[in-house]
């Protein structure tokens, strides 16, 4: 009796397992995912990276910058990258141009999940100018430097306030009457402007030499040069703010486009920029035996290096 009994549990458990359905059916079927977000996109001439947010289980938003000056408008962009949830489908794909062209500057991405639930993207482009291009003239040369600025052995010091510690032609002078050029050649697959820049010298024909003629006397243009003589190529990365410039040899300095403003050094210590500046981090090191000599600052410890810039035109 007992027996049977367990049999019959057996025949129950079977029966009750036998109408159940199956866990991984949805899996196995490959329709289970729910997920339907664009992960990311990127467009012909885009310029830096496209911002997406999902606002809620319907709708999302993607922000773009759109390189006008590569377009003749905005009613042709086409799509290079389009990278979506897994298994999700959307009603574009790369190869597809939308049209931004209109009040908004927008367009509609929907995209569906393995299980049909959408969520409709509004794109939005805006208009994108690279405002390094143009000429500018050159119209100083300064640098924060020295060592212990908390007891006062640092400053903000314009390169002609000392002229002694240069020699008295081919110094930082030189490059006061000179110009730079920047011209766009492009945009990389990251969305970085790229192109030439050209260090023209002026009148004088003369580029700067910066040798400290002080004592010691000391080279100091591997600090000074951050931008080529003539020619080179330049690179601005919007990611992480900065211009890295690539000299004739093959050489490279980094450092950033800045607009006009005062910048709280610390310490009490300021540096005005009154139209625009390429701004360099430099790499000096404490000399507590020099503290409060021009060779300290210049030579020992600099630690930021501007070559201020004015518009003269713009391409």
């Amino acid at each position: 009796m007992k027996y049977l009994t367990y049999i019959s549990v057996i025949l129950l458990a079977v029966a009750q397992f036998s109408c159940q359905k199956d866990p991984l059916s949805n899996i196995e079927s490959g329709d289970w995912s729910n997920e339907r977000s664009i992960e990311n996109i990127k467009f012909e001439n885009q310029a830096g990276q496209a911002e997406i947010a999902r606002l809620d289980a319907s709708t999302g938003e993607v922000q773009v910058s759109i390189n006008v000056d590569a377009v003749p408008d905005l009613s042709n962009i086409v799509i290079e990258e389009l990278v979506l949830d897994y298994g999700a489908t959307a009603s574009v794909e790369e190869g597809d141009a939308l049209n931004f062209e209109n009040e908004s500057n927008s367009a509609t991405i929907t995209v569906t999940s393995q299980t049909g639930k959408t969520r409709d993207y509004t794109v939005v482009a805006s208009s994108f100018t690279e405002e390094l291009l143009g000429t500018y003239n050159i119209s100083a040369l300064s640098l924060f430097g020295g060592t212990g600025p908390s007891y006062g052995g640092a400053a903000v010091l314009d390169f002609t306030s000392k002229p002694w510690v240069w020699p008295e032609s081919g110094g930082p002078a030189a490059e006061l009457d000179n110009t730079i050029t920047f011209e766009l050649e492009g945009i990389t697959e990251e969305g970085n402007t790229y192109g030439t820049i050209t260090n023209s010298a002026g009148d004088d024909g003369m580029y700067a030499d910066f040798i400290f003629v002080g004592d010691p006397q000391t080279d100091v243009n591997h600090f000074y040069r951050k931008i080529p003589e003539g020619e080179g190529e330049w690179l601005r990365n919007y990611n992480n703010g900065t211009i890295e410039f690539t000299f004739p040899d093959g050489s490279t300095t980094t450092g950033s486009f800045e607009s006009s403003g005062t910048k709280d050094l610390g310490n009490g210590i300021t540096k005005t920029i009154d139209n625009f500046a390429l701004q360099f981090e430099l790499n000096g090191t404490d000399d507590w035996d020099n503290i409060y000599s021009d060779y300290d600052k210049f030579v020992k410890n600099p630690r930021q290096y501007w070559i201020d810039i004015s518009r003269q035109s713009s391409n």
